[in-house]
Formats: C-alpha cells, structure tokens, sequence
C-alpha cells in the first residue's frame, strides 16, 4: 500500500475520532487503532507497529501554516516532521555525504532526509524554504510519526 494513502488514514483516524479502522485492498491489509497498533500485513504475518495516543481532533493542526506556528523544539523556525514511523538517515548511503548540514539553505521541495519504513527508503522532502538552523534527530535513529526532524528558519 502506497505510503501516502497509510498517512492520509493515520490522518483521518485522529481526526474523525473513531477507534479502529482497518482496510483490504487485495492481499494487502491495514489495520490502525488509537492508542493502540498499527500493522500492516502482506502475504502472511508483518510487524508491528506501537503509536502513542492520538491527540483529541480539536489539537491536531489542520493546515501546515498551523504546524509553523507552533513553537518547535530545538529553535525558532518551521519544524519538518516526520510523516511516517522508521529510521532516519541524513544521507542516501553511508559513504555519501548529507543532504543537509545546519545553515544550508533549502527551498520547498528539496529531500532533506531519507526515512526507511518496511525494507522501503523514503524521501522527504522539506516543507518550507529557508535555513536549516537545527538538525534534531541523530543518523540512524528510529523516529515517530509526527516527529519534527529538522527546523527551518
């Protein structure tokens, strides 16, 4: 299952309220619980997945300009979070160099970090332009949904 479709119902369970929601589409399965587990089966057994408590629907921020004006940990600026649960890498490989270091400059689009979910590397990319002014998260730490990775000011 594509991994933007398991954020959008991560998103819609928080939001709508509702305790457990759990999808089939071919011989992939979904099942996401608040509070609860979330997992994900393919042909078979698959792991899974503890999230904390989901916040009640009237905390979650509806738009990204809501989410900037949060004040983020770490500085001032735009928090860049983490839109799935996996390990984060600031680089492509190991010998490669990073694709950020603090007072870069990066525009809205350009991959700051990869997070491998599921055997899978994703891109993320940033959200806002402006300076990297901190790197909150260490090479190779599992991280959260949600997590703010980087802060862009």
């Amino acid at each position: 299952m594509d991994l933007r479709k398991l954020k959008k119902l991560i998103d819609l369970v928080q939001e709508s309220g509702i305790a457990e929601l759990e999808i089939t589409e071919g011989e992939e399965k979904v099942r996401i619980s608040r509070g609860g587990l979330v997992s994900a089966a393919s042909q078979g057994a698959a792991p899974a997945v503890a999230f904390p408590p989901a916040a009640p629907a009237a905390a979650v921020p509806a738009a990204p300009e809501a989410a900037a004006a949060e004040p983020a940990p770490g500085g001032e600026g735009h928090a860049v979070k983490a839109p799935m649960v996996g390990t984060f890498y600031r680089a492509p490989s190991p010998e490669a160099r990073p694709f950020v270091e603090v007072g870069q400059v990066v525009k809205q689009g350009d991959t700051v970090c990869v997070i491998e979910a599921m055997k899978l590397m994703n891109e993320i990319e940033a959200d806002a332009s402006g300076t990297v002014n901190a790197i909150l998260v260490e090479n190779g730490q599992p991280v959260e949904y949600g997590q703010a990775l980087f802060i862009i000011g």
